[in-house]
């Protein structure tokens, strides 16, 4: 059976239209003649939505009932014994209440899908997980009901219901989305235009990102390389010169004007490892100025640097390249195009800017010969010199016995010197040995000698032969060293990893490997860094976004950007070995990220391209060392205040079940007391009596809180929640309070919405929130509650209606706190607002049900 598809509209905030839309779209199926049916909608008291769904099969709800209170939820069961084409499904997002099939409703979606019931639900992007911190940050308020990205990932359409702030607003003062009771508390709270600005971009931007995901996943099915200028992205290319700072500028300066690009910054490191950066930590700098101007820095290997960059442009979709003039002089670029050139003529589609910059054409007109892959420039020049050496040798003993040996001998022994040079130092300096042991050859052994005319057609044979075979067993010479050269190296880095690998297991700390890592790379100091964090100002989402600015003139001057070491980030040294370790990545002449947090920062001399690679490798296994000690520590200590914590409670339940007995019996003499007076106690006594007794009670309250603390911690205190209503709460309290001759002033509006939470524990924390207040209060001032409903939450502040310092009104009170979390396990919070007065302020969340509704 085909899986159903899965269809949804999201909004960016309630009221945007979700429903509705989901509504026309099955009025339209089923007026093509598709089966549809309503699954569960949820108007809101909506009468155009209400009005939309009339003339579609609803199939009924079932009825639920979790601790006393009836609910109803979306009969799972009937819908798919009904088995229709398209079923309408409201908020994706939505917790089921106990007791149903599926915890989730996407989870009942699911079940459709699977039966191959195709599905149009709604959700707002207030509740996608990823975005329940960012939402938190912007509104204040908690999202508790969240979906997975995942499932919305996986839809197979996603349909964005836009409206924009101002007319949602209006449609919220016209009681279209909320009744006109909470119209006022949404305005000036979860509905302010920057809220409602805020959220409609991140469903844009959310939605376009899975739209870019789309694209991708096409582009790769279809093998598509070709770049598509769907969306800007903007790389730039950095050697490591100086010119770097410039070229990064310039390319964040077209990021800027391209609403909606990327800036990327890719490092190419060659593969024979011979090119290094000029000044050493120049590449830190730069990847530093990258990230504070919102790009991203990336680094590859690659012996052709054109072919590296194109690739890599290639699988990131790069729309355009900016590189630098080259370095190199005119004669040199007369010989070989430069990088931009090159990369110019095998660019395509992809756009590449050539910056000029104070560097340009002041690099070296000549360049050295480079060696072969697998042989260094000391073994090149070492062969060469040998060659040089040992030529002109062979020569004069070759002179002597020319008369014996004659031209076949003297051609077998300038083969032993090609073999000799091929061995040493590759292909390059055998092939130039080949050709001077030739010119030798032709010179001093064929008729005429001592020239280079050749009579005889016999040696003009040899002479080529000799030629030939030279450069054939010249460079089989050289690759064999190379191969060679290759092996031993694999061996080395092999062993290398192992040994690291070795000393990981045994425990070693971190100086211990890092000590290692300097000695295999000859390094003269190293360091693991670890990044601090960023100590940015929070942004302040109470007030309104300042209108925008108006833009400058395209001719007018462009702001500079903010220099980079401004924002550079507090590194801290992890471990270090050697003398006088760097402090900071660009410090060292040698630098491996590790992570984000983390980098490998040394002194030394410069690595080839093998050995970052290996270095890199290495650096890997440190970061894993210190993330498992990091762990390993962290869960020691873990364990330990776990069994401090049990030992806590441990003692705290046998202290309060040792103390309830002494309590309950000095409350009893405390009574027997009075009545042993014969002729009555005098009022004196009766007040000390009373004091004392109200004390012992005090204390026996105090030990009952602690045990019931103690229990919450611990799990075992059983919450019993449902809509209560808060009128009856208050009233418990105040039979609680008992008739002190006291009063507490309270505000109450008319009408107020019930609230989720346990019933007895509501009422228990309002009767010790009320005793407080009454105990901080002077007697010509009553404490004062006032109620006051918000959008899905009710507030409650109690006050004593003094300003004065009360005595023992501190945040962390016990009542207080038992209070606190006994409001926490309920849903809701209780914030201590005032540090002169007892202000507490309790907030619940409210219920749209109403027991026996």
């Amino acid at each position: 059976m085909a899986r159903g598809r899965l269809r949804i509209h999201l909004g960016a905030a309630p009221g945007v239209g979700k429903t509705y839309a989901m509504l026309q779209e099955g009025r339209r199926l089923h007026t093509q003649g598709a089966d549809v049916v309503i699954g569960l909608v949820e108007p809101h008291g909506r009468r155009l939505t209400a009005a939309l769904a009339e003339g579609l099969e609803t199939v009924p709800r079932h009825t639920l009932v979790h601790r006393g209170t009836a609910f109803t939820e979306m009969d799972l069961d009937a819908v798919l014994a009904r088995r229709p084409q398209t079923a309408l499904v409201d908020e994706l997002a939505h917790t089921n209440v106990p007791g149903s099939r599926n915890t989730k409703r996407w989870q009942d979606v699911d079940d459709l899908l699977d039966a191959g019931i195709d599905v149009v639900t709604t959700l707002n992007i207030q509740h996608l997980e990823s975005l329940n911190d960012v939402v938190r940050q912007i509104t204040g308020v908690t999202q508790h009901e969240t979906l997975p990205d995942e499932v919305a990932r996986r839809a197979d359409q996603i349909e964005l219901v836009d409206l924009l702030p101002e007319t949602l607003r209006r449609r919220l003062v016209h009681g279209d989305v909320y009744p006109q009771d909470r119209v006022e508390g949404a305005l000036t709270h979860y509905f302010r235009l920057g809220n409602l600005t805020a959220l409609r971009e991140l469903a844009l931007l959310w939605l376009a990102d899975r739209v870019e995901e789309g694209l991708q996943r096409y582009r790769a099915e279809h093998g598509i390389t070709a770049p598509w200028e769907t969306r800007e992205r903007i790389m730039v290319g950095l050697t490591g010169g100086p010119e770097g700072e410039t070229l990064i500028r310039r390319a964040a300066r077209i990021t800027t004007r391209t609403p909606g690009s990327e800036l990327l910054a890719l490092h190419v490191v060659p593969g024979n490892g011979l090119a290094q950066p000029n000044h050493p930590g120049v590449l830190s700098g730069q990847r530093g100025l990258v990230e504070s101007l919102g790009g991203s820095y990336h680094q590859t290997v690659g012996e052709d640097i054109p072919e590296a960059l194109l690739r890599f442009a290639e699988d990131e979709n790069v729309t355009q390249i900016v590189l630098g003039a080259s370095r190199r002089g005119r004669f040199s670029l007369l010989l070989r195009a430069g990088v931009g050139q090159r990369t110019i003529h095998r660019s395509g589609p992809i756009d590449v800017h050539i910056v000029t910059h104070e560097q340009a054409a002041k690099g070296p007109s000549l360049r050295l010969p480079q060696p072969t892959r697998g042989t260094g420039p000391a073994r090149l020049w070492s062969a060469l010199a040998g060659s040089a050496v040992l030529l002109p040798l062979l020569t004069l003993l070759l002179i002597a016995l020319r008369d014996r040996m004659g031209l076949p001998g003297a051609l077998v022994i300038y083969m032993l010197a090609v073999v000799l040079t091929a061995l040493v130092g590759g292909v390059l300096p055998a092939l130039v040995t080949a050709a001077a042991a030739g010119l030798l050859a032709d010179y001093y052994f064929t008729r005429p000698l001592h020239s280079l005319d050749v009579v005889h057609t016999i040696d003009v044979v040899a002479l080529a032969v000799f030629l030939a075979a030279a450069w054939l067993v010249g460079t089989a010479s050289g690759a064999a060293a190379r191969q060679t050269g290759q092996a031993r190296r694999a061996t080395s880095e092999a062993r290398v990893l192992s040994r690291l690998a070795a000393a990981m297991m045994r425990g070693q700390d971190l100086p211990a490997l890092l000590e290692q890592v300097r000695e295999n790379f000859s390094l003269t100091s190293v360091s693991l860094l670890e990044r601090g964090p960023d100590h940015t100002r929070e942004p302040d989402h109470t007030r309104e976004p300042e209108p925008a600015r108006e833009p400058e003139p395209a001719h007018g001057p462009e702001p500079a950007p903010e220099p980079h070491h401004a924002r550079e980030p507090h590194w801290y040294v992890v471990a270090s070995t050697g003398e006088r370790p760097p402090e900071r990545p660009h410090q060292g002449d040698v630098e491996v990220p590790i992570g984000d947090r983390l980098t490998l920062a040394a002194y030394g001399h410069g690595l080839s391209g093998d050995d970052q690679r290996v270095l890199s490798a290495c650096a890997t296994q440190i970061g894993i060392a210190h993330t498992h000690g990091a762990l390993t520590r962290h869960a020691a200590e873990t364990d330990t205040l776990a069994a401090a914590e049990r030992t806590r409670a441990s003692l705290l339940l046998t202290a309060s079940h040792d103390l309830r007995a002494p309590l309950r019996s000095a409350e009893d003499a405390l009574v027997h007391l009075r009545d042993l007076q014969p002729t009555g106690p005098s009022r004196e006594a009766i007040r000390f009596l009373a004091s004392a007794r109200s004390s012992v009670r005090r204390a026996a309250q105090l030990v009952t809180d602690l045990d019931d603390l103690s229990r919450l911690h611990a799990g075992a205190l059983d919450l019993y929640l449902r809509p209560v209503d808060l009128d009856e709460a208050l009233t418990a309290a105040l039979d609680d309070l008992g008739t002190s001759g006291r009063t507490i002033a309270l505000h109450l509006p008319e009408q107020l919405p019930y609230v989720i939470a346990d019933a007895a524990l509501l009422t228990r924390v309002l009767t010790a929130l009320g005793a407080d207040a009454l105990r901080h209060s002077t007697p010509d001032t009553p404490p004062t509650l006032t109620a006051e409903a918000r959008p899905e939450r009710l507030t409650v502040r109690i006050t004593d209606g003094t300003t004065s310092e009360p005595n023992g009104s501190r945040a962390d009170s016990l009542p207080l706190r038992l209070s606190r979390d006994l409001t926490e396990a309920m849903g809701g919070t209780l914030n201590h607002t005032s540090r002169r007065a007892f202000a507490v302020t309790l907030t619940l969340p409210t219920s749209t049900h109403r027991p026996g509704r």
